[in-house]
């Protein structure tokens, strides 16, 4: 099984949408990979247009929170992947383990119109990293 972790500032948008895009997309698949997610500084709650974005393409986030990343966490990824660092350059994830960045937006205070966006980029950055990882 390979892992990836997705990690972020608050860990209540685009990292928890790349954790349940690639753990459905692995699964649908038949790929042993398994994503999580986790943030350098953890928000309170999961951000509710990144859960209705999801919910529309049939990926639910259900029984998702946000977590902190611990060193456990990075010590057993094969792949860490950060998803943008405009939102708190000083807790930004690349600063603290060795990451490759998607430079995605944030979707917090986003309508759903621009979350839409988010997800579809956070889709083609997963269907890649699968097709990648599928040939590891």
């Amino acid at each position: 099984m390979k892992t990836v972790l997705f990690v972020c500032v608050h860990n209540s948008g685009r990292s928890q949408m790349a954790e349940a895009m690639t753990n459905a997309l692995a699964k649908a698949q038949g790929l042993a990979v398994l994503a999580q997610s986790a943030g350098t500084v953890g928000g309170k709650e999961l951000n509710p247009m990144a859960v209705a974005a999801m919910a529309e393409i049939g990926i639910s986030m259900e029984g998702q929170a946000p977590k902190l990343m611990t060193q456990p966490m990075v010590e057993q990824s094969d792949r860490i992947i950060s998803m943008g660092c405009g939102v708190d350059a000083e807790a930004c994830p690349a600063k603290f383990v060795l990451t490759e960045d998607w430079g995605l937006d944030d979707p917090a205070g986003q309508p759903i119109e621009k979350v839409r966006v988010i997800r579809d980029q956070i889709r083609q950055q997963v269907e890649a990293l699968l097709a990648d990882m599928a040939t590891d």
